[in-house]
């Protein structure tokens, strides 16, 4: 998880004040009705305990964040982040939303609008309020099969059908150890019955540690399913401070280990071959590679190897941004499929239209693209990071079917 400075910290503290006051400045004029004056007291009491609580909290983190247990930090990190979206949001709109009323105002009198356009607003601030809630303990583990038939001309005819599940982005330290959760997601996989199962990258925030007590759970995955997977950004500890090389290093070979003893075919540059009725596709796993300031430890060119013959080949990378980079119009590589940007976990879908902010930043950020025959698919993230929420982009578990497109 990414760390900020602490002036950064400070700034951020200073807006979720500057919001703070603006609200209650409007606020005052819903609490004025109350004639209690004790309630209208103690209201104003508690909006600005928890203002000065969260600021509070916030800067303690951040001083003492290098003394907190790691198990413990990711918990306080996730619980500060919650709550200041969950705060910031909803005020923010029922501030926006009552200026915006009151400047524009052609219906109500002057002593009328000090009364109903701050109702107006806290109206609109609930919604949002209870859209994040749910998001927080409804929407976050609220698990989605996504069904996805792909026709390809040069689908060998042994492949006709193959069903191929992919989850990405576990980040299995965010789970806190309710391996119940992730039992549900295995269980709607097994149901499937894929034939294979591919992993794209982010098994952890940062700590082969956060791996403690799964191995049991990633036991429950069917032993009939044919296992891959790759590496995330988050899977290297390069978010970490580490107290030598070695010490990186070790953490990292257990990532590594886990995998291995779960059966999971970790790629690592490198190619698997699949027969099937004397019909060959390759599935082909690269290590990470993104845009700076992310790493580039993938080699696509040394996992290719061995595969020149072989006509049709998956490719297993994380960060999507290496599908236009190196894949379309250079490979023959007919799908890619990728995971990373979480589709920033909050999406508005209507109909078949989903939007996030999140594509500001990654042109291929969920769901599947086509270039001149090629595919990419990117998979919405099955687990969290950060904000320990989801709105309107549920986790996801995708099933692919490949279907052989006959000739006409």
């Amino acid at each position: 998880m990414k760390s900020y400075s602490l002036f950064t910290i400070f700034l951020l503290c200073l807006v979720i004040f500057t919001v703070d006051f603006l609200a209650y400045h409007w606020l005052k004029s819903i609490t004025n009705l109350i004639s209690f004056s004790f309630l209208r007291s103690a209201i104003h009491i508690l909006f600005w305990f928890f203002t000065i609580g969260l600021i509070v909290a916030i800067i303690t983190l951040k001083i003492r964040l290098d003394h907190i247990q790691p198990r413990r930090k990711q918990l306080l990190i996730s619980s500060l982040y919650g709550l200041t979206i969950s705060s910031f949001i909803p005020k923010i709109i029922f501030i926006v939303v009552t200026a915006i009323f009151f400047f524009t105002n052609y219906v109500f009198s002057e002593k009328e609008s000090l009364l109903v356009i701050p109702l107006i607003g806290l109206f609109a601030g609930f919604l949002p309020f209870f859209v994040i809630v749910y998001g927080i303990f409804k929407a976050r583990y609220n698990f989605k099969v996504h069904h996805v038939k792909l026709p390809f001309n040069h689908l060998p005819e042994g492949f006709h059908g193959l069903k191929i599940v992919q989850i990405s982005d576990l980040h299995l330290g965010s789970f806190n150890h309710q391996f119940h959760i992730l039992d549900r997601a295995i269980n709607k996989i097994n149901q499937l019955e894929p034939d294979l199962l591919v992993f794209t990258g982010d098994l952890v925030n940062n700590y082969a540690w956060e791996l403690r007590g799964w191995k049991k759970a990633f036991r429950h995955f069917s032993p009939n399913i044919s296992k891959f997977a790759v590496l995330g950004n988050h899977d290297y500890g390069d978010y970490s401070k580490w107290d030598s090389k070695e010490a990186k290093q070790e953490n990292f070979e257990a990532i590594k280990t886990f995998y291995k003893e779960n059966n999971f075919k970790l790629l690592l540059n490198e190619s698997e071959i699949i027969t099937s009725k004397n019909e060959k596709i390759a599935i082909i796993g690269v290590e990470n590679w993104g845009n700076p300031p992310f790493k580039q430890y993938g080699d696509l060119q040394k996992a290719l190897s061995g595969t020149e013959e072989v006509p049709f080949k998956i490719l297993l990378s994380h960060d999507p941004t290496h599908w236009p980079e190196e894949v379309i119009k250079q490979t023959n590589i007919a799908l890619t499929l990728s995971g990373h940007t979480h589709g920033m976990q909050a999406a508005f879908k209507l109909k078949n239209k989903e939007w996030s902010p999140i594509k500001y930043k990654y042109k291929h950020w969920a769901g599947l693209y086509e270039n001149n025959k090629q595919c990419l698919y990117v998979n919405r993230g099955l687990g969290w990071l950060g904000f320990p929420g989801r709105l309107g982009m549920r986790p996801e578990i995708t099933l692919i079917e490949l279907i052989k497109k006959q000739n006409v």
